[in-house]
């Protein structure tokens, strides 16, 4: 009897782009039988407390939260390597002026509002849906918004302004290294055979996607938002390369690091960051 797992993903391009080749039947999936759940990355966070899928896209930052439910896979990061999310306004601000203001944050488990605590702790913030953050800055609902997700590259097509990128401050600050955002989990309880021939077979799909760009993308299309094809390849290129293969001991000092620090400043329970994937 095949078994049937469910990947809970959300519904934006570069995800669409790395399990393209689950949904267009493209590789071997050694008897396993995937269904799909999207949902934005919040609602992601809060389901993988429950443990209610067999594998789920979630924030790095939600991890230490859920490490007793499942591991960290080898395979689906999203990490920012020297750029990400950022805070944007409509008028230029200076980064110091920010904890004057109001950030709208697409979720408090989301890694981009830990780098913003790791950034600046004392930012006010207030939580918003991460697809209407700009139109919430653009037109005065909130002093400043946390942009994620395609966000990054079509702010300036509002007339927004930068303030932080916090990917180029993680990047300067730790002389290099990427900043993790999000990755893919499996559930423990499956056990560790089940959990290794999953890591495999989603890595493949990542794999077959990268080799078939073209193709991938044009699935992707559907869930790239307001982005022509132009952009939202370049979307998919930023987070979806080498490191969404495999992290590479680059990546997995990233982690370490992002979550330590985290950890030391009170903002997430502390785990034994260097047993958490699976191998």
């Amino acid at each position: 009897m095949r078994k049937k797992i469910i990947i809970a993903h959300s519904p934006d391009s570069d995800d669409a782009f790395m399990f393209y080749a689950f949904a267009a039947e493209k590789i071997d999936t050694r008897g396993y039988v995937f269904d799909h759940y999207l949902h934005d990355i919040q609602s992601l966070n809060d389901d993988a407390e429950t443990g209610r899928f067999e594998i789920s896209a979630v924030s790095i930052h939600a991890f230490p939260y859920i490490a007793d439910k499942y591991a960290l896979m080898t395979c689906g990061a999203s990490m920012g390597d020297n750029y990400g999310p950022m805070v944007v306004t409509r008028e230029p601000v200076e980064p110091d002026a920010l904890t004057q203001l109001t950030v709208a944050v697409p979720g408090l488990k989301t890694s981009a509002y830990l780098a913003l605590k790791l950034w600046n702790p004392h930012i006010k913030t207030v939580v918003m849906p991460f697809d209407r953050i700009m139109e919430g800055v653009e037109k005065g609902k909130v002093d400043a918004g946390l942009l994620i997700h395609e966000g990054q590259l079509t702010w300036k097509d509002r007339g927004l302004y930068s303030v932080i990128n916090l990917g180029e401050w993680w990047y300067k600050l730790t002389d290099g290294l990427p900043l993790p955002l999000g990755g893919n989990v499996v559930r423990r309880d499956l056990g560790q055979k089940t959990m290794q021939e999953l890591n495999a077979i989603l890595r493949e799909a990542i794999r077959y996607a990268i080799e078939h760009k073209k193709e991938a993308l044009s699935y992707a299309m559907k869930y790239a938002g307001e982005m022509d094809t132009q952009r939202a390849g370049e979307f998919v290129s930023m987070y979806v390369n080498d490191l969404t293969i495999d992290y590479g001991e680059r990546g997995r000092e990233a982690i370490r690091r992002f979550l330590s620090m985290a950890s030391e400043r009170g903002l997430v329970p502390k785990i034994p960051v260097e047993s958490m994937m699976v191998l």
